[in-house]
């Protein structure tokens, strides 16, 4: 096939109209002079039609710059490790184009959980792994947070210098190759400070990097005696000692290739592993990429499908590598770039020039960003009869006993109990973000102190476990204002819980970072007014609007709250709007007590749940609100479902699943489902469905894509 020059053709052709315009020019030049000469006689014509001959045509231009490479857009996270960037991340595009630098601490290897928080390994000091919450949504040049973010580190830890990173989203496990441990750490992924880890695995030779096939329970290893360490079923083999086989990268003759592997990263749609191998860690040339068929069954010296290194690859110290579809992109840290290989799985070994090269200081470690899960939050209904997988119901009895501080699953039919997490605390409400974590708050009577309970994967996993630092995390102290936290609510994709703190003193919503840990402050504080003291509280992402329930009866409605938030307001005094109940025209008499609330956006309804008297087990009530994102003052209810049928005395908590409600009604002992809840008709009606439970203080609904 022939192939053209469309930049030589292009200025061969303006050549060429150059030289015959200058022609013209001179004849006409020629015509001028002839008509407008002196009195003397004219000239004899030249013979008709004749034409100067044409100039030679011109040479062809240079070639045009080739255009920049076609990659699919998207962000990288790029580390840095150099003498005067250490400790600083970029946020790059799919060209390796800087966007935003942060200031991370951390030194060496990256992931970001399906939440949008970056893990990042550091060695610089001690060694430490860091959770920095909602990474892309932070400002150009910020910086580690403690009220924002987390870190695991200390004695206890074992953590000497952690390189790679990966986490597990289906497991919730953070997987680290510590390099002069010589072993693998395992931690939970909500796991914070002098935590012991989860697991270790001592390795044969110095690890460098990690990587984990989610749905095969399989663990790959970077070895840096050049072999790759396998590990099947690792996590539900107990964390397995001893790897399965190894694999070590051939050439066709079975003799090894490979010097000191680093960088590691697997297909699971292909079934291959990529290598980076950085060779002599003082040699800027010697570096090279490998690519392994067939990696899950691969045992021994394996010939590789593909081999580049050689001066015109750049290849040096490849210290990490990230592939995104076919396309790899290296952090080449002795030749300070960022290389991109397309089609990485296909194509001739040997010395290949990258399709990309990108200039920047001392690379370390690459990752893809990842996507938020597009599912809502779970207490945002966003379809009608949202499958749901389970329910979660914590027990929270008025005297210590076997059920004490526990989180149980029930079926959706509210049947039977699929399994149990204790969180080790006296606890009240219980609720989810989009990975499956639970946020629980606690209090403590005795001392006056509160908290929240924050447990790794209670949605799907955890039966029969209890509360761990190798895997959870508390936040509690006398900065965070806890002291009678009840109802709480996530809002996964902006990194914030949002808790109703229900004491006399300093009643208020207070707002924390999903990612921090121990004794922090609250970034924002919402506080109602006249001092009325908060019960439950249900933030609509999509308004930026909070919905807080009140003991006196009414309802506080905050506008703005995120936004007002990143505009550097710490505290909100007083509501936008009080919504009260009513009915007739009229509030409800005393006692009004409002404790579960739920907003349906779909609607614009507002459910909410009246305890009444907390000492009467008959008087509860359910509350359906309309056209409530903007009302204010007195709302007639649309719905209101009370009396002895409906066992409603104590109605605790709610969660709307967009066409049912599940109600924790502590007490008479009972879950209850009260079906298509917006259409139903007022008055004493009995719950669809119901099951005993032991003190029931909150419910939270579990949908199925929480297990995807």
């Amino acid at each position: 096939m022939k192939t053209f020059n469309s930049g030589k053709i292009s200025q061969s052709i303006q050549s060429r109209s150059m030289t015959s315009k200058m022609c013209l020019s001179a004849l006409s030049l020629a015509i001028l002079i002839g008509l407008t000469g002196c009195d003397g006689d004219d000239g004899n014509a030249g013979p008709a039609g004749m034409q100067g001959e044409m100039g030679a045509p011109g040479d062809n231009g240079t070639d045009g710059a080739d255009g920049t490479p076609g990659f699919n857009a998207a962000t990288f996270i790029l580390a840095n490790n150099g003498t005067d960037n250490a400790g600083t991340i970029d946020l790059i595009d799919q060209n390796a184009a800087k966007l935003k630098t942060f200031n991370s601490g951390a030194n060496e290897g990256v992931t970001v959980d399906k939440l949008g928080n970056l893990i990042q390994a550091s060695d610089s000091g001690n060694g430490a792994i860091s959770t920095i919450c909602q990474v892309l949504s932070r400002t150009d040049g910020g910086m580690f947070n403690t009220d924002r973010d987390r870190t695991i580190t200390g004695t206890n830890t074992t953590l000497v210098n952690p390189k790679g990173i990966h986490v597990s989203n289906k497991r919730g496990l953070i997987f680290a190759a510590d390099f002069n441990a010589m072993q693998i750490t395992v931690f939970g992924a909500a796991a914070a400070g002098d935590a012991a880890p989860l697991a270790s695995t001592v390795t044969d030779a110095k690890p460098w990097d990690v990587t984990y096939d989610d749905n095969n329970d399989r663990l790959y290893v970077a070895l840096t005696n050049g072999d790759v360490a396998v590990y099947d079923s690792y996590v539900d083999g107990g964390f397995m000692a001893m790897p399965t086989r190894t694999i070590t990268p051939s050439n066709d003759a079975g003799e090894k290739i490979s010097v000191n592997i680093h960088g590691i990263a697997y297909d699971a749609k292909t079934n291959k592993l990529v290598l980076s191998d950085v060779g002599s860690a003082s040699d800027a040339t010697d570096g090279a990429l490998f690519v392994i068929n067939n990696a899950s069954l691969a045992d021994g010296n394996t010939s590789v499908a593909r081999s580049i290194s050689g001066p015109a690859s750049m290849l040096g110290n490849p210290v990490d590598i990230s592939l995104t579809g076919t396309d790899l992109r290296v952090a080449e840290k002795s030749n300070d770039a960022v290389l991109v290989f397309s089609n990485i799985f296909s194509g001739a070994s040997g010395d290949i020039s990258p399709n990309s090269v990108t200039a920047t200081i001392k690379p370390e470690s690459i990752t893809e960003t990842v996507m938020h899960s597009n599912m809502a939050d779970v207490s945002d209904s966003y379809m009608s009869n949202m499958p749901l997988m389970g329910v979660a119901v914590s027990s929270n009895p008025s005297t210590t006993g076997p059920t004490t501080g526990q989180i149980s699953r029930l079926n959706a039919p509210l049947t039977s109990e699929h399994g149990n997490y204790n969180a080790s605390q006296t606890i009240e409400s219980v609720t989810f973000d989009k990975a499956g974590n639970s946020y629980t708050t606690f209090d403590n009577s005795t001392t006056s102190t509160g908290g929240i309970v924050i447990s790794n994967k209670v949605a799907m996993h955890r039966d029969g476990e209890v509360f761990s630092l190798s895997q959870d995390s508390i936040i509690s102290g006398s900065n965070t204002g806890l002291i009678s936290p009840k109802g709480l609510d996530v809002a996964s994709d902006s990194g914030l819980v949002f808790v109703a703190e229900n004491n006399a003193t300093t009643p208020g919503v207070l707002v924390f970072s999903s990612c921090t840990t121990g004794d922090s402050s609250p970034l924002i504080t919402l506080t109602p007014s006249n001092s009325a003291r908060p019960w439950d509280v249900d933030y609509d992402v999509a308004t930026d609007r909070a919905f807080v329930a009140l003991t006196n009866g009414t309802i506080a409605v905050f506008d703005e709250v995120k936004s007002k938030l990143m505009a550097g307001m710490s505290t909100i005094t007083g509501e936008d709007r009080l919504i009260t109940p009513a009915t007739g025209g009229a509030a409800f008499p005393a006692p009004s007590n409002i404790h579960g609330i739920d907003y349906d956006s779909l609607s614009d309804s507002l459910i909410v749940s009246d305890v009444g008297s907390a000492a009467d087990a008959t008087d509860g009530k359910l509350y359906v609100l309309s056209n409530a994102g903007m009302s204010s003052g007195l709302n007639n209810v649309s719905v209101n479902i009370a009396g002895p049928l409906s066992m409603l005395g104590n109605p605790v908590d709610i969660m709307y699943t967009g066409n049912h409600l599940y109600v924790a009604e502590k007490s008479n002992g009972l879950v209850m489902r009260f079906d298509n809840i917006l259409n139903s008709p007022s008055g004493d009606i009995a719950p669809s469905l119901s099951y005993s439970f032991t003190a029931p203080e909150s419910v939270s609904i579990l949908p199925t894509w929480l297990n995807h």
